[in-house]
């Protein structure tokens, strides 16, 4: 469930069992309820999608944490040497590990095994290769981490979007 600060900017998203525990502990209220009901014992309790914290919550600017995953969504699932799009992506360091590379945001992008192999522990120059787009941390944006959950809850799209 979709759960937004008191000023309708979105937060984080928690299980359906944290969000009917919020709203009964009056710590947040239903903004929508695109999952139908939940019987319990003596009553039916909506079943939020979105819910809303009743106080505004202070937290630190978000930052997108760097793993394998979220270098594959940032590159569209696409290698970055060839454009060929597959299911069966790796990780490359542009500035090899062992010619003094860092595992950063900047060093790293996704690669099909093939241009991989042929680049091996050597520069991008060195290989002869190039990159379709220099890599970059992506920007922190409600759209971009919320993003995947909107295929799903496309009861989400008017608090996501324009944050």
């Amino acid at each position: 469930m979709l759960v937004l600060n008191a000023n309708y900017e979105p937060l984080n998203v928690c299980t359906t069992r944290r969000a009917i525990g919020l709203m009964s502990s009056d710590k947040a209220s239903l903004v929508v309820n695109g999952r139908g009901y939940i019987q319990a014992v003596s009553r039916q309790v909506p079943a939020p999608s979105v819910i809303r914290l009743d106080r505004m919550v202070r937290r630190p600017f978000p930052q997108v944490k760097l793993s394998k995953q979220e270098v594959f969504r940032r590159d569209d699932f696409t290698c970055q040497y060839c454009g060929k799009q597959t299911g069966k992506l790796t990780l490359d360091h542009v500035v090899p590990r062992h010619l003094g590379g860092a595992h950063t945001w900047e060093n790293l992008v996704a690669a099909c095994p093939t241009c991989n192999h042929r680049k091996g522990g050597r520069t991008i120059d060195q290989a002869t290769m190039r990159l379709m787009k220099d890599p970059k941390a992506p920007t922190a944006t409600a759209e971009y981490i919320f993003g995947r959950y909107l295929k799903s809850f496309s009861e989400w799209e008017p608090f996501v979007e324009g944050w």
